[in-house]
């Protein structure tokens, strides 16, 4: 199967109308700013009625036709996909916090879950429809053994916890969707976990530090530091979703495929803050963080994720181009340019 790789290729974004939902989130902010930049129309959905100030900070908050919608409400958000010609939509809308999966599981399921097949069944009838990408996750594998890592897509679904049964669920609606009966063109994307500019859940575990370095918070562990994570920088994860949106438009034998995504390593936690601190030559912080990791354990989590991009290599020879260091250089020194404009209190506070 001959697939071709020109998906930054501006003839073919230029005019094209693309739904991403989450639009608010980082991940959709990032892949609007790349979208806009090659003349695509952007629709996006948040339940958020504000836009959030990433996309004011980049310049980009007015070029998007911004819906204050919750993808739960099922009218709602057909009346307002129905407005548009639809060509391509990525579907990244979802309660992506795990620590509020495990305080609030209905909530993550009514949103994961929910809002999943009412998109999915909102662009059935769409005529316009020509690509969709779903974001699933890795978290959707759930705990396996560090020796049988990378994540391979032949691995089963296995989730325990409610963030990654949420994920898996949604997950399987998709393969649904995708399947001979109802021939939606549907991708599913299992990926690692991203960071990068842009990321303002301050809980997540990169940007947390970030803070903590820059002297604005204290950095809250969620375990003893041991546990490993996989990373893709956010450029890198914006380009691999328009590289499958584009090449499922123009070949729909890619229906139903599922890929992941990662760099097949995982770092722990420790080392994770070890290189922040490093960046910003402090060594006093990461000694620090490393006693609070002492005696903490991680609950209702995932010990162990890492994942393979082989798959992806085969069809589309891609593979990660922003190696751990090269991503938190880039992404600190956003943080460090983001908070001088915006007050850290009073911006923690509207959030």
């Amino acid at each position: 199967m001959k697939i071709s790789q020109k998906y930054l290729n501006k003839n073919f974004w230029n005019n094209k109308t693309v739904l991403i939902t989450g639009i608010n989130g980082f991940i959709g902010g990032n892949l609007a700013k790349k979208l806009i930049s090659l003349g695509a129309k952007i629709i996006g959905i948040s339940n958020k009625k504000a836009k959030n100030k990433f996309l004011i900070y980049e310049g980009i908050a007015n070029q998007i036709n911004f819906h204050n919608i919750d993808i739960k409400d099922y009218k709602k958000l057909s009346n307002v996909i129905n407005k548009y010609k639809i060509n391509i939509c990525i579907h990244l809308a979802a309660q992506v916090d795990v620590t509020v999966a495990k305080d609030k599981p209905f909530k993550t399921f009514e949103s994961n879950i929910r809002g999943t097949y009412n998109l999915l069944e909102i662009l059935r009838k769409h005529k316009y429809i020509k690509s969709i990408i779903v974001a699933s996750s890795d978290k959707a594998y759930g705990e396996y053994k560090i020796s049988d890592l990378p994540y391979k897509e032949t691995h089963d679904l296995r989730p325990l916890y409610p963030y990654d049964v949420s994920k898996a669920s949604g997950d399987m609606i998709a393969k649904s969707y995708a399947s001979d009966l109802f021939q939606l063109p549907v991708i599913i994307t299992r990926f690692a976990n991203i960071y990068g500019p842009g990321q303002l859940n301050f809980t997540a575990l990169i940007p947390d530090c970030i803070l903590a370095n820059e002297g604005y918070r204290e950095f809250l562990p969620r375990g003893n530091g041991k546990n490993k994570r996989d990373f893709l920088y956010v450029e890198d994860v914006c380009s691999l979703y328009m590289c499958l949106a584009y090449n499922l438009f123009k070949n729909k034998s890619l229906r139903g495929e599922i890929f992941n995504a990662g760099t097949k390593h995982g770092y722990t936690v420790d080392e994770i803050v070890r290189n922040i601190c490093k960046i910003d030559s402090n060594e006093l912080l990461y000694k620090k963080i490393k006693k609070k990791f002492a005696n903490k354990s991680l609950s209702g989590e995932i010990e162990h994720q890492f994942m393979n991009y082989q798959k992806l290599y085969k069809y589309f020879k891609w593979k990660p181009t922003f190696n751990l260091n090269d991503g938190l250089y880039r992404t600190i020194n956003w943080y460090k340019d983001f908070l001088k404009k915006y007050n850290y209190k009073m911006f923690i506070d509207k959030l």
